[in-house]
């Protein structure tokens, strides 16, 4: 989880780390808040396994007339993070890594990022059921701010369930169309072209030759 992001970070230019962290608890605070006794193993980490450089201090790397050490991304890490980016299976869904994921939808391939929101969405459909269940069976055993706290929290879910099919019907509208032959489109896309003429046949459905 922390891999992912600071890869993608360290993606957009090198820092040190406290700057790093400033950006990590900036992008991901509302979903985890990142602290230098997981940040810094994280960073020795991927720097051991060739991910990152460890520059020594620089001008750039100073601050408040300390010297910090400048992180920049490899090209193994550029890799790494690549494979990061195209997982989308079920660990992707949940609560935590979902919003870390989708913090760099913008770096994550448009199919990748379609499975990633159905995924979501099919497991909080399950949880919605559930707590629905729940509250149909234990109805009467409950008092009334158990109760109220058991709506809030299934109109949450039923509130994340509508955004998410907003955001799957966006990605399906903007995904190029399918069964298009490249050169076809690319003609078409052109400002002001015009199609291609249509080839005659001989009536009995060959192509005349040339």
């Amino acid at each position: 989880m922390l891999e992912l992001a600071v890869l993608a970070l360290l993606s957009e230019s090198p820092m040190h780390g406290y700057e790093l962290r400033k950006r990590l608890n900036t992008v991901l605070g509302t979903f985890h808040r990142f602290s230098y006794g997981s940040l810094y193993p994280c960073l020795r980490k991927l720097a051991a396994e060739g991910y990152v450089t460890a520059d020594g201090p620089t001008a750039a790397g100073r601050l408040g007339g300390r010297s910090r050490v400048v992180y920049t991304l490899t090209a193994e890490g550029k890799e790494r993070l690549a494979a990061l980016l195209g997982e989308g299976g079920p660990s992707s869904w949940e609560d935590e890594m979902f919003g870390i994921r989708f913090a760099f939808f913008g770096k994550t391939d448009a199919a990748v990022r379609l499975r990633i929101l159905e995924g979501r969405r099919g497991r909080l459909e399950e949880r919605r059921e559930k707590v629905r269940s729940a509250l149909t069976r234990t109805r009467e055993r409950f008092d009334s701010y158990t109760l109220e706290l058991q709506r809030h929290g299934l109109e949450s879910v039923e509130r994340e369930v509508r955004w998410l099919t907003e955001l799957i019907e966006t990605e399906r509208a903007q995904a190029p169309p399918t069964g298009v032959p490249p050169d076809l489109s690319a003609h078409a896309a052109r400002p002001g072209a015009t199609p291609p003429p249509a080839r005659e046949d001989n009536g009995d459905g060959v192509p005349p030759a040339g």
